[in-house]
């Protein structure tokens, strides 16, 4: 309080905790009170390609803005090739920012208070997408036990949970030739119709979608199941275990303080309650705590011990920050930017193989979509009952998304005689964005919100937005717009990891569950062919509804050249039965208005 005016606090220090699953972030402002909470996909550093560390980064950096004091623990950073690799990312984002950077152990051990005895040992417990046991004694000895990663540990995790009940419940199938409960709990889970669904799926499947079963395996454990039991208590022997094996490598007789962290622990309170119970059991000097603070808090800490006296941020220095209100967040890689597992020798595959490849990928589509097709439905039944009361399809999109949307607009009037528009398609960057690409210009909410504007849109209308990745910033200015003038507002996306802020959401989200691009990244390939399936059946079938077909014929299409006048004649010869003559005459007297010329035909008739 200065002169009876308190003082605004801005973010000084940044905590970055990366997970197998997700990273949580943190920013304080200089005396370490935390103002922001912000949550981003994985952040286990073994699994970023070429060029995604510093896009991963670098989004935390538009998000939360400056620091004078950024500390960093990261799942998967193991050598001091990492470390630098880490901090040379931060340093390009935040120059002259005091550093730290560390594993993600490290973090959650000083977001911890030490146990007040003076020789003591500390063993952190990590049970969450992957599972690890770090201890340090008071003296500095450490110890570290499993974290070898999915493909050689993280049996005590939820990745290893998942894994081991299919494998097990697979065995049970080969023994039995019948779906348990459980196996079909799992499919269900997955999308999946039979058990040798699983092969293929695993093969392509992240850690997080292993881990994402294991939820379903809690329950049944907690309900009794026989085989859920088996794989839930060799995890908590395996934690344990572990745990034991971390404090007898570290000496002593003196207290042991055992840090209880990770999701499986903070979500599933039973099997806490039950490793705590095996580990007063077999250490009658034990002290258990939970993890209540984020290890963000602690590279946070670290970062500032650190920097000592940091420097308080100007208000302009967080001005990049401004769009995280409206643009969601994505809890994990969105899978446009996954690289695809069964791709990674693309370059070096027989052309045959290649494209059997992306062809078994383009399978995947139809039953995707059909699985959002109650919510297609519910668009489809907005525009049958405004476009005849002038209402309008507007759709917002950037590069190929934007493409798709006004390749769709442009094709109603010739194929439904609309006028053109009824249906419009707006692209980020305006008409020159069609055939060659507008650097940055799909980064401005501003310019979303602007389009908005200029077309007048009102509550009469249907406003789509096409974002692959569910985050275009043009995309949600122009969402955001629309929803403020209570237009009816959708989101075509493949991202099915989006946090969306309070009161952004629009009224319908369509997100095909369709998985990784063959070519990373490149979303003109399964999200551009899924995208346009959609597009398709909301304008078609819209027209259907708004009376522009009978039978399965276009009744009311536009004849602007020779074959589709052509067309034009076949259509009212087949629907009245006269000869091409009478329908020409018909035609030509209806100044080429399908739909007139056969009522005129059928008026005629009667």
């Amino acid at each position: 309080m200065a002169n009876g005016i308190e003082l605004e606090q801005h973010i000084d220090v940044i905590g970055i905790e990366g997970g197998g699953t997700h990273t949580s972030v943190v920013g304080m402002s200089a005396d370490l009170n935390v103002l922001e909470r912000r949550e981003f996909g994985p952040g286990n550093l073994q699994l970023f390609g070429a060029g995604e560390l510093a896009a991963f980064l670098g989004e935390i950096r538009a998000t939360i803005g400056d620091a004078s004091c950024v500390g960093i623990g990261m799942a998967g950073l193991r050598t001091e090739m990492d470390r630098r690799a880490v901090r040379g990312e931060l340093a390009n984002l935040w120059p002259g920012a005091k550093l730290f950077v560390t594993d993600d152990l490290e973090t959650v051990l000083a977001g911890v208070p030490s146990p007040e005895a003076h020789a003591y040992n500390r063993v952190l417990m990590v049970s969450g997408t992957g599972s690890c046991c770090f201890g340090r004694r008071s003296n500095g000895n450490e110890a570290k036990v499993g974290g070898w990663g999915q493909q050689l540990g993280d049996e005590a995790g939820a990745f290893g949970i998942g894994q081991s009940a299919i494998r097990i419940l697979l065995r049970e199938y080969d023994r039995t030739g019948s779906c348990s409960s459980l196996l079909r709990q799992v499919l269900e889970r997955l999308s999946l119709k039979h058990p040798d669904d699983l092969n293929a799926w695993s093969a392509r499947a992240s850690k997080a979608a292993f881990a994402a079963i294991a939820p379903l395996i809690f329950t049944a454990w907690q309900r009794g199941h026989r085989f859920a039991s088996i794989v839930i208590e060799a995890a908590l022997e395996r934690i344990v275990e572990d745990a034991l094996i971390c404090r007898a490598r570290l000496g002593g007789r003196g207290v042991t303080q055992y840090i209880l962290s990770g999701g499986c622990f903070r979500r599933q309170a039973r099997f806490a309650a039950r490793v705590k119970e095996r580990l007063m059991a077999r250490d009658d000097r034990c002290q258990i705590v939970h993890a209540a603070a984020l290890g963000a808090e602690g590279a946070a800490l670290l970062a500032w011990k650190q920097g000592k006296r940091p420097r308080k941020s100007t208000r302009s220095q967080r001005s990049s920050g401004s769009l995280a209100s409206i643009v969601p967040q994505s809890l994990a890689m969105s899978p446009t930017e996954q690289r695809h597992p069964g791709s990674r020798s693309l370059d070096r595959l027989a052309i045959r193989e290649a494209i059997e490849l992306m062809a078994q990928e383009d399978e995947r589509l139809p039953a995707a979509i059909r699985a959002e097709s109650p919510k297609i439905e519910t668009i489809i039944r907005w525009l049958s009952r405004r476009l005849v009361t002038g209402g309008r399809l507007l759709y917002f999109g950037a590069g190929t998304s934007g493409r798709l949307g006004v390749l769709d607009a442009s094709e109603c009037p010739p194929t439904f005689r609309t006028d053109p528009s009824l249906v419009q398609g707006t692209i980020a960057g305006g008409r020159s964005a069609l055939w060659e690409s507008v650097e940055g210009a799909e980064d401005s909410t501003e310019a979303g919100g602007a389009e908005v504007a200029r077309l007048k849109v009102t509550s009469s209308d249907v406003v789509i937005g096409i974002a692959a990745s569910g985050r275009t910033p043009f995309v949600w200015g122009s969402l955001m717009a629309a929803k403020a003038v209570k237009a009816k507002t959708a989101l075509i996306c493949f991202n099915p990891h989006l946090k969306f802020a309070k009161g952004t959401k629009p009224n319908l989200v369509i997100c095909p569950e369709i998985g990784p691009e063959i070519l990373t990244g490149s979303t003109r390939l399964k999200s551009g062919t899924a995208t346009k399936m959609i597009l398709n059946m909301i304008t078609t079938l819209a027209m259907v509804q708004c009376g522009k077909v009978i039978q399965n014929l276009m009744i009311d299409l536009n004849p602007s050249n020779v074959k589709l006048r052509d067309r034009a004649i076949r259509i009212l010869c087949e629907l009245t039965n006269v000869s091409r003559e009478r329908a020409l005459e018909a035609l030509e007297a209806e100044s080429w208005v399908v739909k007139k010329a056969y009522r005129r035909v059928r008026d005629s008739a009667r």
